[in-house]
């Protein structure tokens, strides 16, 4: 690809030094998601309210009143709605996104990451400038939707997530990938763990109004760090055009471009393995927050922060399996064993009738998230190191159709399945992480170790 430099070009470009004194593509990850986690139960308890209020339904939140509401129809409807406007949100960030994210993210690999960083932070701050809005003057909730499509303009966060890995890939070791994609999903994992506790307590102690306040005030911190305190990983970042179909190209030259056989087959089957992990770990989060507020577990704000902590404890968790497993076992085993505790966890969840057994369900997925980065590592060992923005739009690009899918999947038939089997969704979960674990098995025996191939740079 054009605009990147070789490595013995360093000493025509900048000096190291003047990117080694800047800070690390992690903190920005962390703060990100931080203000991501905070904004999205609470926007989705919010939705509950706000349709509640509407509907004039008003037994939503205790426990007797609304373990005795099993045909209510009002409460179906405000669950519907509910689920519904999380689709109309989700869907048009994707359609917008789908342009923006795999347009920048190629090219980052010429211009550098930080630019890309500091759009996606932007398109972040104003999408929680206009939560706030809707909160504070009671606007319709159609304005979710809007701020939705501008945060996706701008990159969304899977443009933050593509500049990040991609910038974790330019600086780390073939042999050290693996951790370092992990080290980055678990700033994800801290960072969602500690906002889902916090937003919690919060919500019940002074509404919703002060933690959006406190997202905005994050994302504008993160947006001055990503303009002045990142570290460019970008060799010799150089002038190039934004509005131009190479940079598409690029993306699509990875999958078409004559290269060894066996690479560009493991890189096909790779990003369809991650599709489908994206796929049920999205879906499953959509739903989880609403499967949680409605019968017969009616939990209160207090307890979808426990549970929306639970939920990223994994990321953690993940982490230091992958550790320790790493001594004994292949990478692509370790991502197998993850699957199977994901496929447990779900099954779990389908069942959950009462409060501990739903937190039997998040130990359960205490390895389920080693999957991703070994798959991260794994696709970034196989293109040239010129292509790594490119290819992490291309996964940030799966991603995205992967959100899209989950939402149009399992929030269309969380409420189509209320009436025969609530936790339907989640079976059909557990039974789509087959495909995965099918595929990474069949591609480690085709060719155990194909990553450590090495590719030469795109002309």
């Amino acid at each position: 690809m054009e605009g990147r430099a070789s490595p013995p070009d360093e000493a025509r470009g900048r000096p190291a030094a003047a990117v080694l004194c800047r800070g690390p593509v992690e903190p920005l990850i962390f703060l990100a998601n931080f203000a991501l986690v905070l904004q999205g139960p609470l926007t989705t308890q919010y939705l509950w309210h706000r349709f509640s209020a509407d509907l004039g339904y008003n037994g939503t939140r205790d426990r007797g009143s609304c373990s005795n509401h099993s045909a209510d129809p009002i409460m179906k409807e405000v669950e519907t709605l509910t689920s519904h406007w999380t689709l109309y949100m989700n869907l048009g960030g994707f359609l917008v996104g789908l342009f923006s994210f795999t347009l920048l993210g190629a090219w980052s690999d010429c211009v550098g990451r930080r630019p890309l960083l500091v759009l996606a932070s932007l398109g972040l701050l104003l999408q929680a400038l206009v939560s706030i809005f809707v909160v504070q003057l009671q606007l319709h909730v159609g304005y979710f939707v809007l701020g939705r499509i501008l945060c996706a303009l701008f990159g969304d966060f899977s443009g933050l997530l593509a500049a990040g890995f991609a910038s974790v890939a330019d600086v780390s070791s073939s042999r050290s990938r693996t951790m370092r994609m992990a080290l980055l999903e678990s700033c994800i994992g801290v960072a969602g763990m500690l906002a889902s506790l916090l937003g919690g307590h919060w919500l019940r102690a002074q509404g919703y109004a002060n933690p959006f306040w406190l997202a905005l005030a994050l994302l504008i911190a993160m947006t001055l760090y990503a303009a002045f305190c990142f570290g460019e990983t970008v060799k010799e970042p150089t002038p190039a055009r934004l509005f131009t179909l190479r940079h598409h190209r690029s993306i699509v030259r990875l999958y078409v471009t004559p290269a060894p056989e066996k690479s560009r087959r493991h890189l096909a089957l790779y990003s369809l393995a991650i599709f489908m992990v994206v796929t049920v770990h999205f879906g499953a989060q959509d739903i989880l927050t609403l499967y949680e507020l409605s019968r017969p577990l009616c939990w209160d704000s207090k307890l979808i922060g426990y549970g929306s902590a639970a939920q990223h404890l994994p990321y953690l968790t993940s982490l230091l399996g992958l550790r320790l497993l790493q001594h004994c076992l292949a990478d692509a085993w370790v991502a197998e064993i993850g699957l199977a505790f994901n496929i447990l966890g779900m099954v779990v969840f389908a069942f959950a009738t009462i409060t501990p057994l739903m937190f039997t369900g998040y130990g359960l997925l205490f390895l389920s998230l080693v999957t991703t980065p070994i798959i991260r590592a794994k696709l970034s060992k196989l293109v040239g190191e010129s292509e790594q923005g490119a290819l992490f739009s291309a996964v940030a690009c799966v991603n995205g159709l992967a959100m899209l899918m989950a939402s149009g999947i399992f929030n269309s038939l969380y409420p189509a399945t209320l009436n025969f089997m609530k936790g339907f969704p989640f079976l059909l979960g557990a039974g789509l992480l087959f495909i995965p674990a099918i595929l990474i098995g069949v591609l480690e025996k085709a060719n155990p170790r194909p990553e450590f191939q090495q590719f030469p740079q795109s002309p």
